[in-house]
């Protein structure tokens, strides 16, 4: 694949992945908008119901 080069250790094992970001810049993003939802999947959760339920108490609901 074009704009994509592997760095393979002494073993011939994939290491790491160096990105052509011009080229790739839609495959960057996904990557980092994945790795961050990743990040996050442990930290608390609010539901719906209770996002509504903060805004519509906070007096800033138009």
């Amino acid at each position: 694949m074009k704009g994509v080069k592997f760095v393979i250790d002494e073993e011939g094992k994939k290491k790491a992945v160096l990105i052509d970001l011009i080229r790739h810049r839609e495959l960057w993003g996904d990557f980092y908008d994945t790795l961050r939802a990743k990040e996050r999947e442990n930290e608390p959760r609010e539901s719906l119901e209770e996002v509504k339920e903060k805004i519509l108490n906070c007096g800033c609901s138009s």
